[in-house]
Formats: C-alpha cells, sequence, structure tokens
C-alpha cells in the first residue's frame, strides 16, 4: 500500500460564499451611498495615488510617498519587534518551565508584570527612560550622526532615519517586551504540552537538560508553538500602530498627518486598513505555508 500523502483539495465556492459576497459589496456601495448623501462627503480617490508614490525630478524616478513611506516603516518596526519578541519569550518561556525556582519567578513576575499593565504605558516609560536617557548616556545619538553617507543610507534603510533613531529603538524595545510576554506563555504552553515519556526517554538515554530541550522537546514543542505564534506575529503588526503616539512615522502616523492636512478621511483609512491587512493576509499565509511544511 502507498504511504504517499494524499493531495490537498482546494476549497471551493459554495452558494453561500457567493450570497455573502454580493451581501459585502451592496453593503460596502450602499454606505458610500450614505456617506455621500448625508455627510455630503465627496469622495477624491484620485488624490490617494499621489500620496503612495511620487516623481522625484532629481533623480527622474518614481519614489514612495508618505503612504508607502509608512508602511515600510511599519514592516520594518515589526520585524525587529517580532525578532526581539521571539528572543525574549523564547528565552523567557524556557525559564518558565525551568528546573530552577529563581528562573521560573524571573519568568512569572516578567509576564505578570507586562501583561497587567496597558501597552500605552509602556510606550510612554520606554520613550522617556530610552529616548532621553540611555540613549545619550550611551552616545548612541553621536555615534549615529558621525556615520558616513553610505552608512547613514544602510541605516536608514534597515532601521530608521538618524533623527528619528531614538524614538524607533525605544518603539522595538517596547513592542518586543510586550509582545514576548505573550510569546513567553505560548512557549511555555507548548513545551508543557509535550509527553512526560518524552521527557523521561531522554534522559533514560543520559541526555541533560538543554539536550533533552534542543533534541526533544522543542522540535515536537515547535509544531504545537506556530498557528498561535503567527497569530501573536500578527499582533504586532497591528499593535505598532500605537506608537504613532511618539511620532514615529508609521502608516498610522502618516495617516493622521493626512488626514489633518487633506480631511480625504474614508479614502485615506481605507487605503491604510487595505495595507495592513495586505501586511497581515501575507504574514498568515506565510506562516501557514511554514506550518504545513513542517507537518511533512
Amino acid at each position: 500500500m502507498s504511504n504517499a500523502p494524499l493531495p490537498r483539495r482546494l476549497p471551493r465556492f459554495q452558494p453561500l460564499d457567493v450570497l455573502l459576497l454580493l451581501a459585502l459589496a451592496v453593503g460596502g456601495a450602499y454606505l458610500a451611498h450614505r456617506v455621500r448623501a448625508v455627510l455630503d462627503y465627496h469622495w477624491n480617490w484620485g488624490l490617494i495615488g499621489e500620496y503612495l508614490v511620487r516623481y522625484d525630478p532629481q533623480s527622474a524616478r518614481w519614489v514612495p510617498n508618505l503612504l508607502l513611506q509608512g508602511l515600510f516603516t511599519t514592516i520594518r518596526l515589526s520585524v525587529w519587534s517580532m525578532v526581539l519578541a521571539s528572543v525574549v519569550g523564547t528565552v523567557m518561556g524556557l525559564w518558565r518551565v525551568s528546573a530552577s525556582l529563581f528562573k521560573r519567578l524571573i519568568g512569572t513576575s516578567y509576564v505578570g508584570i507586562v501583561r497587567n499593565l496597558p501597552p500605552l504605558v509602556w510606550v510612554f516609560l520606554f520613550y522617556y527612560f530610552v529616548s532621553d536617557q540611555i540613549m545619550p548616556l550611551l552616545g548612541a545619538d553621536d555615534l549615529v550622526r558621525g556615520l558616513s553617507s553610505p552608512y547613514l543610507n544602510l541605516l536608514s534603510i534597515v532601521l530608521a532615519p538618524p533623527a528619528q533613531m531614538s524614538a524607533f529603538v525605544s518603539a522595538v524595545i517596547t513592542l518586543g517586551l510586550y509582545e514576548g510576554a505573550y510569546i513567553t506563555e505560548i512557549v511555555r504552553a507548548g513545551v508543557e504540552s509535550i509527553e512526560r515519556g518524552q521527557w523521561e526517554a531522554s534522559y533514560s538515554i543520559g541526555l541533560s537538560w538543554w539536550q533533552q530541550m534542543r533534541h526533544v522537546i522543542l522540535p515536537q514543542a515547535l509544531q504545537r508553538i506556530l498557528p498561535p505564534l503567527a497569530g501573536q506575529f500578527i499582533s504586532v503588526i497591528k499593535d505598532s500602530a500605537i506608537v504613532s503616539v511618539i511620532s514615529i512615522s508609521e502608516l498610522t502616523f502618516q495617516g493622521l498627518q493626512l488626514m489633518a492636512s487633506t480631511y480625504i478621511t474614508f479614502e485615506i483609512w481605507i487605503t491604510i486598513g487595505a495595507m495592513y491587512g495586505f501586511l497581515t493576509l501575507g504574514c498568515s499565509l506565510a506562516l501557514a505555508k511554514l506550518e504545513r511544511s513542517m507537518r511533512h
């Protein structure tokens, strides 16, 4: 008998799906009509393209404008926050199941403190502490300003423009530590879900605790951790909007600035919503593909 996996059947549209799509289209058209009729709002989608890209006469090419610049900043902010959150969450999650009482207390205290304060409070705490105290103390701003032009350009692409570096770093730390508390619990639950027999079998062949984790427990736990971890990564993208309060020019901040200057409210926020949807959907599909590949 062949052990080849059965081909995955693609979902097909059902009559109910068509009805739901029609209902959404009718609802959207009715909402647009009510906005125009009741609020006397004049739709102007033509301006949105101007704020996505613009023509730069000096370089003689099209370059990203405010909305795309905000999107790229959101991507950079989310990626670095995900990296920090994953590292912190993995370490603290392993400490939460450690045999050391001291490590368990640190992990438990970290989760309890971070998760019981609103993220906006953490944003301001780290912004005023990291930007105003730590960065000047380390001389980070002087170091950045002393870099040559090629390194400054690279730093602007990878992280943020030099003028926003302190605020960007504090935002990454805030989001990374906040989301890391939730990843800590995901890692802890994944490790604790592995059957006791796996621990006993690996211990019986002389593996140390770290060797048990590395070679036996974590490879199995990762398959169980990945689905909730994907949801947490998507939360990082959505939660990044909160750092607009410290004037980081990410997508939400750029939307607020454009809305205040152009008054094309609905077009801007519908476009921004679509951009966030593109990011979260892309992240979800990529992680779903990774999850399927790990199963085989």
